[in-house]
């Protein structure tokens, strides 16, 4: 199997650029060369001095084109800015453009700009940037807490937030997250996202090395504030935030919170005023390092329709949720691209890229356009995780919730370090509504190791387990 394959349709694809100056007043000009949904031409391509990277940090649609803004690392290189694409697949660079590292966008309902990097753009395609933003690392911009009419929050990657005024452009700054979260001393602050909703606003830290996962350090953060005090969530990487805004309150209006440590990804969801944790497979291992991590993302990809791309796995995500559950949660597609940010123009689904930095030659990333199903042709979903890596577990302790659903082959491998046999139950939500029931037992010998293979065709929702003895526990689950 060849992961990160698209097999798109040779109609669909070979024809985008006709089909897409169809959809606008202007014919294009020239039908463009691609291969496999991918224009060359519409490549970002930093500069050789001095010598960077090349990424593609965010896309909206927006003013009758699809704006994508590019990164640089650190703040050091030349060349990007903001560009626009039209209907007729041209792209030029906006004359307001500045070369830096951004990877943020949200819609300001109120004000009705779009606000991409340290730009805001009204609906007519008028451009104006935040003079201070223009010079962090931007990670986020989010509602505010208490003015929405007029300010916005961003978050910047070193740990700064910001409030800024939509209409004077001025900002201030408001924390530095690396003090208030109590970052530990040695650990580069590495903030990628932010969402505001319930009345909180939710950042994601994913610091992650060797130290933290052989467990001398826990650099990674998820934390909220909710416009008086801050509150550490979890003191592991995290990654993205996102969730549905203006949804009413009786769709349920989840927060969805992405990471992951040793053992497996992690989704952590607020519903009904309580934060829950669930666990999923990772699909590579080249994703566990804070840089290469750029910028796994949960966005509404289409109308009612949320993808999340975590840990080399494209999942759907439901949007919505009932009974205070989480269900429904299906695996697309295995792949090892990196996919800054994705988005819906003009019908098509277009991915964002981080291709090629400065040690593979001169820095570029291009687009992949193509069909939302189109996916499921990329590589088989599969993966491995699970609740436990040699984890000191209690007697009776239950695990967090580990997906099942959706993958093929299924086995648990467990060991522990005890001196007594271990009888782990293995128990299943088929229903996805927290309805648990029990599937079997396992007995593992003293310091010793056992699995199960479950039968061809078996799935649940979800999937937990429990001991019967404290122990020293690895649970891992491995699909394939």
């Amino acid at each position: 199997m060849v992961l990160n394959r698209t097999r798109t349709s040779v109609a669909s694809i070979a024809l985008a650029a006709t089909f897409l100056g169809s959809l606008g007043d202007t014919p294009l000009r020239a039908q463009q060369p691609q291969v496999g949904g991918v224009f060359p031409h519409l490549s970002v391509v930093s500069e050789h001095v001095p010598r960077s990277e090349a990424g593609i940090g965010a896309l909206v649609p927006w003013a009758d084109r699809l704006w994508m803004v590019g990164y640089v690392a650190h703040i050091t290189g030349a060349g990007l800015g903001l560009y626009e694409i039209g209907a007729d697949l041209q792209m030029k660079k906006h004359p307001a453009s500045v070369t830096g590292t951004f990877a943020n966008r949200m819609i300001h309902n109120e004000s009705n700009q779009a606000i991409i990097g340290p730009y805001a753009i009204d609906p007519a395609g008028h451009v104006r940037v935040f003079p201070e933003m223009a010079k962090h690392r931007l990670a986020a911009t989010m509602e505010h807490l208490t003015d929405k009419a007029n300010q916005v929050y961003f978050l910047t990657m070193e740990g700064l937030l910001f409030e800024a005024d939509v209409k004077t452009l001025q900002s201030r700054q408001l924390f530095d997250l690396v003090k208030t979260l109590e970052l530990p001393t040695g650990v580069r602050p590495h903030f990628k996202s932010a969402f505001t909703e319930a009345g909180r606003v939710v950042v994601a830290n994913n610091s992650y090395d060797e130290r933290d996962f052989t467990g001398k350090l826990a650099g990674g953060r998820l934390a909220e504030w909710d416009g008086s005090a801050w509150t550490i969530l979890e003191r592991k990487p995290f990654v993205e935030v996102s969730g549905k805004a203006w949804a009413p309150d009786e769709y349920g209006r989840p927060i969805y919170a992405a990471g992951w440590d040793r053992a497996s990804a992690i989704l952590k969801v607020f519903l009904k005023g309580a934060w829950r944790t669930y666990r999923l497979p990772k699909g590579g291992q080249t994703f566990d390092h804070a840089w290469n991590t750029e910028w796994m993302r949960i966005r509404e990809a289409q109308t009612e329709r949320f993808l999340m791309d975590l840990h080399g796995l494209f999942y759907e995500l439901p949007s919505l949720s009932y009974e205070g559950q989480v269900w429904g949660i299906l695996p697309i597609a295995r792949h090892l691209r990196m996919v800054p940010d994705f988005t819906t123009y003009r019908g098509l689904l277009v991915l964002g890229g981080d291709q090629t930095d400065r040690s593979l030659g001169q820095p570029q990333s291009g687009l992949w356009f193509g069909h939302h199903d189109d996916l499921w042709q990329w590589g088989k979903p599969q993966g491995w995780g699970g609740p436990w890596w040699e984890d000191s577990v209690a007697a009776g302790a239950m695990s967090d919730p580990f997906l099942m659903t959706g993958f093929d082959k299924k086995v648990l491998h467990l060991s522990q370090k005890g001196g007594t046999p271990l009888t782990v139950t293995v128990e299943i939500d088929f229903q996805g509504n927290g309805r648990w029931q029990t599937y079997g037992r396992v007995v593992v010998p003293a310091d010793g190791y056992a699995h199960h293979e479950f039968p061809a065709g078996f799935s649940a929702h979800w999937v937990r387990l429990t001991v019967d003895e404290g122990a020293t526990v690895t649970a891992q689950f491995v699909y394939s």
